[in-house]
């Protein structure tokens, strides 16, 4: 039994795309939340949901984490961050699009850009050290091996002169 069975990377690859195309839709929907809602909305919605938690353990790290930066949040950075989820999810969207499309000009532009992606992640990661920002890099670590060798497969199924 081969360890990469090109139907189980297939799989793989597909269900890493709707993870990724998810993740998209997500970025692009909190965009527009983050840039429609005002800095007291979202004061007042983190102290609702931290309140609780706040009550039984005045140190909790995620409920205080939260609480601050929503106290934090200046016009700018909220305006930042709205544009920064939207151009986001919009390049990663249309990316998935074309790989679902098998289109083979995708698959390299694909790589490079989640490549870039995971090099700001791991900028963002030395100033937060957030655990989801890891997650997420490790997800689009996963999802280039896998576009690597769905590009390789699709390569050797089309003929150079055929493209998709």
């Amino acid at each position: 039994m081969k360890l990469f069975d090109e139907t189980k990377v297939h799989v793989a690859f597909e269900i890493s795309l709707t993870l990724k195309g998810a993740f998209a839709l997500a970025e692009i929907a909190a965009s527009i939340f983050t840039y429609f809602i005002t800095g007291q909305f979202l004061l007042d919605l983190v102290q609702a949901i931290t309140r609780t938690e706040l009550a039984e353990d005045p140190r909790d790290f995620v409920a205080n984490y939260l609480l601050h930066a929503a106290q934090g949040l200046s016009v700018s950075s909220q305006h930042f961050t709205a544009f920064y989820l939207l151009s986001h999810g919009v390049i990663k969207l249309w990316l998935i699009i074309g790989l679902w499309q098998k289109k083979r000009g995708y698959y390299p532009a694909a790589i490079a850009v989640f490549g870039l992606f995971i090099l700001y992640q791991l900028y963002r990661y030395s100033f937060t050290h957030s655990l989801l920002l890891l997650l997420i890099t490790a997800l689009d670590v996963v999802v280039i091996g896998l576009t690597w060798f769905e590009y390789q497969h699709l390569r050797r199924l089309l003929p150079n002169g055929q493209r998709k």
